[in-house]
Order: structure tokens, then sequence, then C-alpha cells
């Protein structure tokens, strides 16, 4: 993996910058470039981590 997605790991919350309307999601697991996700409005998705890059949401983003 290369970039951001290198850094992810189970239970880091994630975008997709391609695709907003999924939501905030949960890593649930990354194995090679296969980075398993569970977003909110798209449930489980597989990203292929060479193609996507994911941008890392830290809990005070989400804060009011």
């Amino acid at each position: 993996m290369l970039g951001a997605n290198a850094i992810l790991g189970p239970g880091m919350l994630v975008r997709n910058p391609a695709q907003p309307d999924w939501g905030l999601g949960q890593v649930q697991s990354c194995i090679g470039t296969r980075i398993t996700v569970s977003f909110a409005e798209e449930g489980k998705v597989v990203i292929d981590g060479s193609r996507v890059e994911l941008q890392l949401v830290s809990t005070s983003d989400d804060a009011p």
C-alpha cells in the first residue's frame, strides 16, 4: 500500500473521497492492498488500496 492507506488498521475511521455519500467508514481489515471497510450508508466494501486512497478521519473531525 502507498500513501495514507499504508497506516490504516482495523478500527480506524475513514472516508472514500470518490464516494462521499457512503459516509463514515470503519476499517475492518487490511490484507495487502485490499482494505475492507464498513461504511455507514453503503455497508461492507472491499477497496483496492492501490487504486483508491482513503481519507483518515480523526474523531475531532466529526465533532459539532
